[in-house]
Order: structure tokens, then sequence, then C-alpha cells
């Protein structure tokens, strides 16, 4: 890559770069125009065929202006004061994390709905683990999906029991890291906090690593219990299986956002004719 006009920048040299993280600048009739590109996987063929991953591609300000933030400071050692969308470690993951857990354990204890689904690899952090179980003692519902170490034990009465704990292994190798909040709503809803990024938790991703921050499958997902064992929930042929799903629906782009604001264009352009045929009908 050097020899083809690259610039290569392999970071600090006591923290590991886990980010996956790429920002595009260019030119656009006469004004430059940002992108950026975050992901959960690494921008590699080989696990591009085996993981499941999610990316997002966007060129809102704020979150290019953080990316090139995040830039600043793997290429020149400037600590950005604060990120405006961002949760990057080891500035400040775990202070956004442990608010948004906070926020729910107070929109809890004022009667509103309170809920936590996350998805991660790991759950080690000692810290994240007592939050997590103050949260379910204040009666925040938890879902977690962790595909390997799980430090928490579910289900343990006035303790965790509010915390349910599932690992899915399929065809795949479940990658992505997912958490959502569900801010004083039941979820889902559009008034949840989403979050995608490569960070699991554990120490060394909240504090030693640069990072940038599918409940329902039955098939292929185990339970844990409160001891510390697991077992399958289904292996029936007829029950859903989240890889089957994302391999018959591969993208989501489109079904969200974007497709209201299609259909409500979509409405206004039909308005006129409306008003003129209920006219000729009038007349």
């Amino acid at each position: 890559m050097e020899r083809a006009g690259v610039q290569v920048v392999y970071g600090f040299v006591n923290m590991k770069t886990h980010a996956k993280l790429s920002l595009v600048v260019r030119r656009e009739n006469g004004v430059l125009k940002s992108y950026a590109h975050f992901g959960t996987g690494n921008y590699h063929p080989a696990t591009a065929k085996v993981y499941t991953d999610l990316s997002f591609f966007t060129c809102d300000p704020a979150l290019c202006q953080d990316a090139g933030y995040v830039f600043n400071y793997i290429t020149g050692y400037a600590k950005p004061a604060s990120f405006k969308k961002l949760g990057v470690a080891p500035i400040s993951l775990r202070r956004r994390i442990k608010k948004l857990v906070t926020d729910e354990i107070e929109h809890a204890q004022a009667g509103r709905p309170a809920a936590i689904w996350a998805k991660m690899n790991a759950l080690v952090d000692e810290e994240m683990i007592d939050l997590l179980c103050t949260a379910s003692q204040a009666g925040v519902k938890i879902e977690l999906m962790v595909r390997g170490i799980c430090c928490l034990r579910p289900g343990i009465p006035g303790y965790s029991d509010n915390i349910r704990v599932k690992s899915m292994v399929g065809r795949f190798l479940e990658h992505a890291r997912i958490y959502c909040f569900g801010n004083g709503h039941a979820m889902p809803s559009q008034h949840t906090k989403v979050y995608i990024g490569s960070a699991d938790w554990m120490g060394r991703n909240f504090d030693q690593q640069i990072m940038v921050a599918n409940l329902r499958d039955e098939r292929q997902s185990w339970v844990l219990h409160a001891d510390g064992t697991y077992h399958r929930i289904s292996n029936a042929p007829d029950v859903f299986a989240a890889h089957d799903y994302f391999m018959h629906n591969p993208s989501l782009s489109g079904r969200g956002k974007a497709l209201q604001q299609k259909l409500a264009a979509q409405d206004e352009q039909h308005a006129p004719l409306v008003k003129k045929s209920r006219k000729r009908k009038a007349k």
C-alpha cells in the first residue's frame, strides 16, 4: 500500500486500534462533502463470508466530524475534547454506556418503561456487570446476546432476575455489537437509542483499545441459567433462525427512515391529483 502512495499509520504503541471506520471527503459542486462508514467487522473479504456484521454509511455532518476527530486522534495524538454522537474508547465509551444504563434505572424508578437489549461477543467487565445487576434490581428488563464468555449469572432472585442471556451459534460467526436502550419507551420504538460498534464489554475494550460504538432467534440460540449451564431453545425446523432469515434478506437498507421519506414524497405527489379529482366530483 505504501508503494502505491498510501500513507499507513499504525496508531498508538500501547493501545490496539480496533475501530472499523472510514471517512471520505470530496469536492461536490465546489463544496467539500464528507461521507463516513461505521462497521462492526473488519474490511476483510474472508471474514465477510463467515461473520455476521453491520455497517452504517452516512453523510451526517456530526458523525462525519466525529470520525475526523478519531482519525486526528490516532494520527496526531490530538485528544478530542468531546464527541457529538460517537462513544470512543478509551476517551468516552465507558462513561457513555454507564450513563445510558443509569438513565434506564431512572426511567424504571420513575415508573416509565425501561429496557436494555445488547449483543456482544463477551461480557467480563466487573463494573458493567455490577451496573447491569443494579439495573435489574431497579426493574430494568435486560436482554443480552453474548456469543462467547459471559461472567454475569442471570436469573438470580433479587439480584439478576430481570436479566436474560442467550448465545447464538450457527452457520455464521456472530460478530456485530449492538446496544439498545429504551429511553423511557417500550422497545422496539423510534425513541430507542441504538448504537453499533466494535467493542465488547471488557476492560481492555473500554480502557486499552481504540473503539467506536437478533434476540428473536430460537433454532441456533442457547439460554444461560443461573447455575452457569446452557440449554438449547429449540432445534425444530419450523422455528425462527436468524441466519436463514438474513441469507434471504441480505439488506435492510431503505426499509426504515428512507422508506418513510419515500412514501411521504409519494403522498405529496398524489395530493394535487386527489384535490383535482374531488373538485371534478363537486362540479
